[in-house]
């Protein structure tokens, strides 16, 4: 129940906060414990009949990098805003059509411990060339998993959000 307080919160938050017209569309925002990601969706760029689709993702590609250079004093100071209100960094990004980059987003250091056959998964990575150290191999793996597991883990993630309801209507202990 707090989670989806929190939830409601930061987007009602933003919603009012952001100038009107950046967006098409409320922002889609997503959170953990460390960062709030704000992603907009913008108005496609109007193009001549018969424009083909790499000139229609170059004019989208275009039309974020200018929403990104004409908004950044705007977006940090929103971002100050939000992270001294809410206590997590702020990242953004931006959508057009069929293209979506995100800039400013962090990078946080997770610390794990791995036996001997876990490392050698990475070190093989790394020796194939797909990936430069054993942390970019991890983290290689772990966006492989989440683009070919994103349906399970979803229904986990739901699962989740059950038992905090349960948790929460559960007795009280003195």
């Amino acid at each position: 129940m707090a989670q989806d307080r929190f939830a409601r919160e930061v987007q009602a938050w933003f919603v009012g906060r952001l100038p009107e017209g950046w967006f098409v569309e409320p922002p889609e925002i997503r959170y953990d414990r460390d960062e709030i990601l704000v992603v907009g969706r913008l108005s496609e760029p109007s193009l001549p009949e018969g424009a083909t689709e790499e000139e229609r993702q170059a004019a989208c590609v275009a039309r974020i990098q200018r929403f990104r250079e004409e908004t950044r004093g705007q977006r940090m100071r929103i971002a100050s805003e939000a992270e001294y209100r809410f206590g997590r960094k702020v990242s953004w990004g931006a959508a057009c059509g069929p293209v979506r980059q995100l800039f400013t987003v962090l990078s946080v250091p997770v610390m794990t411990r791995l036996r001997l056959a876990e490392r050698q998964v990475l070190d093989t990575l790394v020796e194939a060339g797909i990936a430069r150290s054993r942390s970019e191999a991890l983290a290689w793996c772990v966006r492989l998993v989440g683009r070919h597991q994103a349906e399970w883990l979803e229904e986990l993630r739901q699962a989740l959000v059950r038992v905090q309801e349960l948790r929460q209507a559960g007795p009280e202990v003195e």
